[in-house]
């Protein structure tokens, strides 16, 4: 077949050098957002003369019915094209003739594959969004229904502080709402319409940047035709803020992976979001956790290929860019399909508020709380702190907790003790009296809810 860039050279490529050069396989992702941007670009030659008003009706017309015909299957992309663009131009020409040929005035490959990346990340992005709402929804669910339900609070995975459930669901939370504001950032510093800088320096047509891009619902044109079609600090920025939702989503993964252990047992996930053993009847994985985890080294590669890809580029455009569409595609597709089934899995996982209390309360995490009982009754800190730390190890050596130890007992390690420690070190009692902001309480809790579900609006 052909080249349609023939001319300088024959456009006699090996057949090798051809599938290697070729990019439809995978830009033939783009196939709608390059006829729609044809059908703007088609429309403002018109509108400016350059070509004539009933040739530029023909051109959308017929662009139309390209996406038409592959929207229904009546038409297959033909694989053999060099890409998408080729693709389109090739069958338009077919069925429009010499008109179809004048599509191409007054741009190139360069800006127009600028120009359909834009457009396709941005969809993407919408879509990214919604899954992202979709479990900060579940989330609060999640947190609503268990607010008060006693937990430990880790650090160093050792037990610390007295928590709730709901508390822990949404410092998750507010981790994605951060993800959503990054995912904005990306889509408003995105939408700068490339088309029109052409190859690398502009056009000689009196062409109408700014009504095109705003056609195509873009905010601004790209000021400099040579950053116009170079720049993909676009893919870059967007991928560095989906390597951070994953990276979100694999520490609550590690967390359901943890808690639905035998060792832990504090949730159950659904059936339909595990799968059991080839030989072991007992066991029951959880694989969709386990796999958004493993798939986070895999955003992580996109990201680091795509740097590294850029980091050497002389101005303008470089064949090198094409690689940048099968690390973000394959990046936007991972997240999509972590955030499908993240969203159901939380939803339906059981809590098992008893275990989670019985693990409080064997923490001894109520000791910090022990100590400020005896700071208020007037004893320094650190002298407090050393009572609470010796009667946590007495405990420890004779297999009971705080909440049971016998009042005479506490009276041997100060006589400040008195009746009122069993409220003060109450694992409920510790968690409502945190009432800085943000903290465990359930009206805390509850407050955090109505921010992110606001937030979400």
């Amino acid at each position: 077949m052909a080249k349609m860039w023939a001319g300088r050279t024959a456009g006699n490529t090996d057949k090798i050098a051809d599938d290697f050069n070729s990019s439809i396989r995978f830009d033939c992702a783009m196939a709608k957002q390059d006829i729609t941007g044809s059908m703007a670009h088609a429309h403002m030659l018109g509108a400016q003369g350059i070509i004539g008003a009933d040739e530029a009706a023909q051109l959308v017309d017929g662009l139309q019915g390209i996406l038409d015909d592959l929207q229904s299957g009546a038409l297959e992309i033909d694989l053999s094209c060099e890409d998408i663009h080729m693709f389109v131009e090739q069958v338009l020409t077919e069925r429009l003739g010499d008109v179809g040929k004048k599509l191409h005035t007054a741009r190139s490959r360069n800006d127009q594959v600028a120009l359909d990346l834009r457009m396709y990340l941005r969809d993407e992005i919408a879509e990214i969004r919604a899954l992202v709402k979709a479990l900060l929804a579940a989330l609060c669910a999640q947190a609503e229904a268990h607010k008060a339900a006693i937990m430990p609070g880790y650090t160093h995975l050792q037990r610390a502080q007295p928590v709730s459930f709901g508390h822990h669901m949404m410092a998750y939370a507010m981790m994605l709402l951060r993800d959503l504001g990054r995912l904005s950032d990306c889509a408003r510093r995105m939408n700068v319409s490339p088309i029109g800088c052409c190859a690398l320096a502009g056009t000689t047509y009196d062409t109408d940047r700014v009504g095109e891009a705003k056609a195509l619902g873009f905010d601004d044109i790209a000021r400099n035709s040579l950053d116009g079609v170079s720049d993909r600090d676009f893919c870059a920025e967007l991928l560095g803020a989906l390597s951070i939702l994953m990276m979100h989503l694999s520490r609550f993964s590690e967390e359901l992976i943890l808690w639905s252990s035998w060792e832990f047992k504090f949730i159950e996930l659904s059936d339909s979001y595990t799968t059991g053993s080839s030989i072991m009847p007992q066991k029951k994985n959880p694989d969709m956790a386990e796999l958004v985890r493993g798939k986070t080294g895999r955003v992580y590669g996109d990201l680091m290929g795509t740097l590294t890809m850029l980091k050497g580029l002389p101005l303008a455009y470089n064949k090198d860019m094409q690689e940048d569409k099968e690390s973000i595609f394959d990046a936007c597709d991972t997240v999509k399909m972590c955030l499908r089934v993240c969203a159901p899995m939380v939803e339906t996982m059981a809590v098992n508020e008893d275990k989670l209390l019985r693990a409080a309360q064997e923490g001894f995490i109520n000791a910090t709380d022990l100590a400020d009982y005896l700071v208020k009754k007037g004893l320094p800190f650190r002298s407090a702190y050393k009572i609470s730390g010796t009667l946590v190890a007495k405990c420890i050596a004779d297999h009971t907790v705080l909440e049971a130890l016998p009042l005479e007992v506490y009276k041997e390690f100060s006589p400040l003790f008195d009746a009122d420690v069993y409220a003060a070190i109450d694992l409920r009692t510790c968690v409502e009296k945190r009432v800085s902001l943000g903290g465990p309480t359930a009206a805390s809790v509850e407050a955090q809810i109505a921010y992110v579900r606001s937030e979400m609006a």
